[in-house]
């Protein structure tokens, strides 16, 4: 039955496109994004890096001549509205290119879909490994769950000079469970002792279990690969206990200077790039945002951008609005963006630097985000 749903909605998807013409003076571009729910922070943060791309698209003359149109469904979180929002952009709202969803979960729920159907998905922050295995109309503009794992074990024991590591991780998230796997292989591989592996479910509160039997394996150093959410909660209670050491996390940790405080001080986390980079690309899009919505970009907001520009960049060098040409074009991609220089591997993945990110104390006592060293593929 799911074999012939696909196919019957492809089929629809193909007889839209045929019967939409190029006439229209503008070009629809599909999004799908948690503006809602417990992950809302990375849905509106990319949203509005997004609005501000096609803002400045539009500006600039639009794509082709043609201003680019935004159409945005909420997700809310949920892997079953994720496929909802999308069956809407691409029957309804007639949409040949999808930016989204953010979380690995979501964002998989959709990938065959959208295979099946020719459209062309870029997923902003969707960092499992899998989600580009669907076919080559699927691509992504973060790098992976694997990279980010080793990133932060190369850290731990190269920049922190840490020996023994503990790990508390999400047993029922794919996000998480990819990072530790990576994380534990590459600290071990470079000599470091994991002395601690415990998990959780997801949804869980009271991490007290766990982190007693963390605290008495001694490590020198804390992974903690989930969303800030969670991160906030855990952080409270280990210090709580009196673990001290060092902490360490994914992109998942953007947006914890928001709901979290000092607890999370001597923390650092792996992320796609640093809103006080010297880069001239950087620097323009930051203050760009700043002036649109009055406060830095995260992580999230930067990798909507470049999904924009992405795409932009693609249908330009295509020549044309037809899904397979601009697939082509995508994969040839080839330029310099806010989140770094990119190439796409066989993959579809990007090929392109880390940032390890410090959260600091400001002088009027608030937590900040800090960039403290790059990391290269």
């Amino acid at each position: 039955m799911k074999k012939i749903a696909l196919v019957a909605l492809a089929a629809m998807v193909l007889s839209i496109s045929g019967c939409a013409k190029s006439e229209s003076n503008s070009i629809k571009v599909g999004g799908v994004a948690p503006l809602s729910g417990n992950v809302a922070v990375y849905g509106v943060e990319c949203k509005n890096g997004i609005d501000l791309a096609v803002e400045e698209i539009n500006a600039a003359g639009g794509i082709n001549g043609k201003t680019v149109e935004f159409l945005c469904e909420d997700d809310e979180g949920s892997p079953d509205k994720t496929v909802n929002a999308f069956k809407k952009l691409i029957t309804k709202d007639r949409v040949k290119y999808v930016i989204g969803s953010l979380t690995s979960g979501c964002t998989q729920a959709i990938t065959t879909l959208a295979q099946a159907s020719k459209v062309v998905q870029i997923a902003p922050a969707a960092t499992a490994p899998a989600i580009t295995e669907a076919g080559n109309y699927i691509f992504r503009a973060c790098f992976i769950d694997p990279f980010q794992g080793t990133v932060g074990g190369k850290f731990a024991y190269e920049n922190l000079n840490a020996k023994k590591a503990a790990v508390l991780y999400d047993a029922g998230n794919d996000y998480s469970v990819g990072l530790q796997d990576n994380f534990v292989a590459t600290f071990k591989a470079l000599g470091g002792e994991v002395v601690a592996v415990e998990s959780y479910a997801t949804g869980d509160k009271d991490f007290n279990a766990q982190l007693t039997k963390i605290k008495n394996s001694k490590p020198d150093v804390v992974y903690l690969p989930d969303y800030y959410g969670t991160v906030a909660l855990i952080a409270k209670q280990l210090r709580a206990q009196g673990i001290n050491t060092p902490l360490i996390g994914g992109d998942g940790w953007d947006g914890l200077t928001a709901s979290a405080g000092d607890e999370v001080l001597n923390g650092f986390y792996s992320n796609h790039y640093a809103d006080d980079s010297s880069e001239a690309v950087v620097q323009k899009f930051v203050k760009s945002f700043e002036e649109k919505y009055g406060k830095k970009p995260n992580s999230f907001a930067a990798l909507g951008y470049d999904s924009m520009y992405l795409l932009k960049d693609a249908i330009e060098k295509a020549g044309a609005e037809d899904s397979s040409a601009v697939r082509a074009a995508l994969e040839a991609s080839d330029g310099d963006y806010v989140t770094g220089h990119l190439t796409f591997d066989e993959r579809r993945n990007p090929v392109k630097s880390a940032v390890m990110i410090q959260l600091v104390k400001d002088a009027d006592g608030k937590v900040r985000t800090s960039y403290k060293t790059t990391v290269n593929p």
